[in-house]
């Protein structure tokens, strides 16, 4: 399998680069303006945003929960998808009602400096996260860690995937994001009928892991419904395609992408979900599926993680460039600095693949963890348009949130056991309470201590 594999990687990689134009405007490049300078229209920027959040690391992680927690697992991966209705919200208020041209801007005009300083380190993080994690189900897909095809398959796709976007930048990631999901639904629906068909696909296997409050799939099913408010905000890639369309295009493009991706996780999952039902003791997920599925469906199923990697990385390639070089203004505005700044996250995102962690989830729960330092700006900066919140609150919110993403992995890896013998996602799950309290506390008692500020001069000029 791993040889039509590799003819499927080689064939995608040609029309990638085939239909990635050249483009030598800073606007096509950083903003993904066609020729003409219109900006992409619904169903391009729907697509886009489906295609660039099904990631390779995505769609293995639903099916590894489905695997091993049932139908809950897969359903707490896709509660993360309810992203983009508070991802839409998020953008509306912030480019349509306030007025901001990116999340930056609107940090730095409340928090000052720090303010996009927290922000762009933690994205950061996640955008070199989003490399690894991807290239690193790509080795997974071609052999174990280490081996000449594992090595082979992680440098040529990362290499690939990094010259198309070096071309094109955004616009050649809106144009292949559209033809890559095309192929992605086909090769889904492919797939489900295979599976229905062989009769693998049965009400009975939903139930294989009854509900428990505290089994390990609904507590991180809550786990995602905590960090869904803060989740869109911290990823540039949703973010920057909230930025490009007018406003009505923009609702529809997060409503539909929410559902249409929310359906193609669970669809996914539910594979992981039947290996888990039917597998045999000592069998992992890929032995399991194989076994029930045959080589055509699992040769399907490894094609749909080839595709969707290869479309994330390179809007996560051109969300780097974008954050160093037009947000941060770290460099020069132009398109050469831009493909610089791409090298360099590739590169990076390479080196956490030979040297880094191999836990897939890992990364989502750090990163998502990390985010909810954003939980109290959006309720009470964005939403609740605040003005008056002090900084010590917002830098509280962050070391706050940073600590338990470090003490979530720490404890997860085994390197402390500082949270007691209890389930990793227990222990996630009472991170993320105290982080999202916390934060809340510190901007409310920043808010107060604003206000008897203010009204002190008048009790003193009445006296």
């Amino acid at each position: 399998m791993e040889i039509w594999l590799a003819i499927l990687v080689s064939t995608l990689a040609l029309f990638s680069i085939f239909i990635s134009r050249r483009v030598t405007h800073e606007n096509s490049f950083f903003k993904g303006k066609n020729a003409q300078g219109l900006a992409p229209g619904l169903l391009t920027l729907i697509f886009s945003q489906v295609t660039t959040w099904i990631f390779a690391r995505s769609l293995l992680n639903a099916a590894i929960l489905g695997f091993y927690y049932g139908i809950w697992g897969t359903l707490a991966y896709a509660a993360y998808y309810l992203s983009f209705l508070t991802g839409g919200k998020i953008i509306d208020n912030l480019r349509f009602e306030h007025g901001y041209d990116s999340v930056q801007s609107f940090l730095f005009d409340r928090f000052g400096s720090w303010g996009t300083r927290c922000y762009n380190f933690v994205i950061g993080i996640r955008l070199i996260s989003e490399v690894f994690a991807n290239l690193l189900v790509i080795g997974i897909l071609f052999g174990v860690a280490g081996s000449q095809a594992y090595t082979l398959a992680v440098v040529g796709l990362a290499l690939v995937t990094l010259v198309y976007s070096m071309l094109g930048g955004l616009q050649a990631s809106l144009r292949t994001d559209f033809y890559q999901m095309l192929i992605f639904l086909a090769v889904l629906v492919i797939l489900v009928f295979l599976v229905v068909g062989e009769g693998h696909f049965t009400t009975d296997i939903l139930t294989f892991k009854p509900f428990d409050i505290s089994e390990p799939g609904p507590i991180l099913l809550i786990v995602a419904l905590l960090q869904v408010w803060s989740y869109p905000m911290h990823d540039p890639v949703m973010m920057d395609r909230g930025f490009l369309a007018d406003r009505e295009t923009t609702k529809r493009s997060f409503l539909h992408a929410g559902w249409i991706s929310t359906i193609c996780i669970i669809t996914f999952g539910s594979l992981g979900i039947i290996a888990g039902a039917n597998a045999f003791d000592g069998e992992n997920m890929n032995q399991a599926l194989s076994r029930l599925l045959g080589e055509i469906p699992m040769f399907l199923f490894s094609a749909s993680l080839v595709i969707s990697a290869m479309s994330t990385l390179d809007s996560t390639l051109t969300s780097s460039a974008k954050m160093i070089v037009i947000d941060m203004r770290f460099m020069e505005v132009n398109i050469r600095n831009g493909r610089i700044v791409m090298t360099v996250f590739m590169l990076l995102g390479l080196a956490m693949v030979f040297l880094g962690n191999k836990d897939l989830f890992s990364a989502v729960a750090v990163s998502g963890t990390a985010s909810m330092y954003l939980i109290p700006v959006i309720f009470f900066s964005l939403w609740g348009n605040n003005r008056d919140i002090p900084v010590w609150s917002y830098l509280g919110s962050f070391i706050l949130a940073i600590t338990g993403a470090i003490l979530y992995f720490t404890e997860s890896s085994g390197h402390t056991a500082l949270l007691g013998d209890v389930h990793k996602y227990t222990k996630l799950l009472w991170i993320c309470i105290v982080v999202m309290i916390g934060g809340c506390l510190l901007f409310f008692i920043g808010k107060l201590s604003q206000k008897q500020l203010q009204a002190s001069p008048a009790k003193v000029s009445n006296d």
